[in-house]
């Protein structure tokens, strides 16, 4: 039996007082939750400080938050354009973090382009997403944590 190959990222259901969830637009034009792979160098480092590094690339150095614990396991499927100009398949498994904005300017990075604050009452995910980020995003909106 052939083992299936992953990459492995975090992702962060950021919310704000309101309980607003913060979604970010890549340069690519697909909405997204803050966060991403890791690097092979991030293999022993503790993913808490793995999203730190994501959220700081993303959203800025000025932004506070508090960091909670996995709520949400995800597996996506997507086809890539790799350097070599050809398109091939790639599996992401994501740990995505409960997170409470805390303040601080939004800074986006180089990758994305726009941000955006939605209501979850009546947050319509797959006007947003799709594939697994769509599973994810309904199971965090169906969890208690997610009010």
């Amino acid at each position: 039996m052939q083992k299936d190959l992953y990459f492995v990222a975090v992702k962060v259901f950021l919310t704000d007082k309101q309980g607003r969830l913060l979604l970010t637009r890549d340069r690519f034009g697909s909405w997204d939750l803050p966060g991403g792979r890791l690097r092979p160098e991030d293999f022993k480092t503790p993913l808490e400080r793995v999203v730190k590094r994501k959220i700081t690339e993303e959203l800025g150095k000025s932004l506070k938050y508090k960091l909670g614990q996995p709520v949400v396991f995800m597996r996506h499927g997507r086809m890539e354009l790799l350097p070599s100009g050809k398109k091939a398949k790639r599996r992401i498994f994501a740990v995505g973090y409960q997170a409470r904005y805390l303040g601080g300017t939004i800074r986006l990075g180089k990758n994305h382009l726009k941000y955006l604050w939605v209501e979850k009452r009546g947050f319509k995910p797959a006007k947003y997403f799709k594939g697994g980020w769509l599973n994810g995003v309904k199971e965090y909106l169906t969890k208690k944590h997610a009010g």
